[in-house]
């Protein structure tokens, strides 16, 4: 499951690596576990306390890095995407340090899937930082997105259309809900598109109206087989379905819709937006210039670039799949990591649990002495 301790000191390839030449307090008791998700466009680190019915956040970290910049034309990571992405990821280091981790898990995403070059910086960040990143597959992303989520998920529902617009990618979920058992993927599907791919591919710099409503036609082109696979616009007019929708796009219309001057997750995470706010809120962006866009409190100049790219994306699900409204989730990779690392770390400590078990669960714990070498192409 690729689940990891952090390496004793001294024991690292790299000995002078933030892991292993900070100083951590002798007096710290706590088995503190930490999740880093790093994307097409953010760096994340989420530190946080196991307890029985999930965890505690204690401090985190979050970068616009833009990792996957240009990797759609030129299938590579760039020098300074990568020198952006090692000086967030060197802070992340300093905090686990800090915090004195013990049980982590970080993971890669889109931009290192598709680019050629993704397992080599990897590797450097291993040498020269001490974190050991992991690629993850597509369908794995989805999975983590959905455990991070599963307390958002109406359970009076037979289904959940779940979505995560990326940087590079965008998954669906279609899933089986149920109140007494966890939800369960039926099938999910990863469109190569973001809102940093697509910023690139239809924006000179600015997004024009055309362009948008070709962007719009491609998203919806890309789902329909995914829609006619498995009904879905039919079980929504039966009232069988709860939609959520996850990541950057979505909690930055919500927060529009709020009016925040600055951003505020705790009115954000499981908030709701209806199909015809999403319809106003998107139409007052994309007909906005940058210099608009980027006076709102909760956009900025580094999201107004993008968040136009991500209005379209949005578009194409809800004008496929007419849900009355959607739920709101800032969370996803890193809370998915966080809830199983916090089971596992749980098992450990409970004294009643069967030995024999607690030893199984340790081995899915201990470091790889070894990153393995997983190659996966582009969605």
């Amino acid at each position: 499951m690729g689940f990891k301790k952090r390496p004793a000191k001294g024991h690292s390839r790299n000995k002078r690596s933030l892991l292993t030449r900070g100083l951590r307090s002798k007096n710290r008791t706590e088995n503190l576990i930490a999740a880093l998700d790093l994307g097409s466009n953010n760096c994340r680190l989420l530190i946080a306390r196991p307890k029985k019915n999930g965890f505690k956040i204690v401090d985190g970290f979050s970068k616009i890095v833009r990792l996957g910049e240009s990797v759609s034309s030129s299938r590579e990571l760039s020098s300074s995407a990568m020198e952006r992405t090692m000086k967030a990821l060197s802070v992340c280091a300093e905090l686990i340090v800090k915090y004195d981790v013990k049980y982590g898990r970080y993971v890669a995403t889109e931009a290192c899937r598709a680019s050629i070059n993704g397992e080599k910086f990897l590797s450097r960040v291993e040498k020269e930082i001490g974190i050991t990143l992991e690629i993850i597959p597509s369908h794995e992303e989805a999975e983590l997105t959905l455990i991070g989520c599963r307390t958002l998920l109406d359970n009076s529902c037979a289904y959940a259309l779940v979505f995560d617009v990326g940087g590079g990618s965008t998954e669906i979920s279609w899933v089986r809900l149920g109140s007494n058992v966890n939800p369960e993927i039926i099938d999910t599907i990863s469109l190569p598109y973001g809102v940093v791919n697509l910023t690139e591919t239809y924006g000179t710099p600015e997004i024009s109206s055309k362009q948008y409503e070709i962007l719009v036609g491609l998203i919806k082109n890309s789902i329909e087989p995914f829609e006619k696979k498995h009904s879905i616009k039919t079980k929504i007019k039966a009232g069988k379905v709860s939609m959520l929708g996850t990541a950057g796009t979505v909690t930055t219309i919500a927060a529009v819709q709020m009016g925040l001057k600055f951003y505020d997750r705790a009115l954000i995470d499981g908030s709701w937006l209806d199909l015809s706010s999403i319809r106003n809120i998107c139409e007052n962006l994309v007909n906005s210039n940058f210099v608009k866009r980027a006076s709102y409190p909760c956009i900025g100049k580094n999201r107004a670039e993008l968040v136009v790219a991500g209005c379209g994306i949005l578009k194409a699900i809800c004008e496929t799949w007419q849900a009355s409204r959607l739920r709101v989730a800032d969370r996803g990779v890193r809370e998915g990591i966080l809830t199983k690392l916090s089971e596992l770390a749980i098992a450990l400590e409970d004294t009643s649990v069967n030995k024999s078990y607690q030893c199984s669960v340790a081995q899915l714990l201990v470091p790889k002495t070894k990153r393995q070498n997983r190659k996966h192409g582009s969605k």
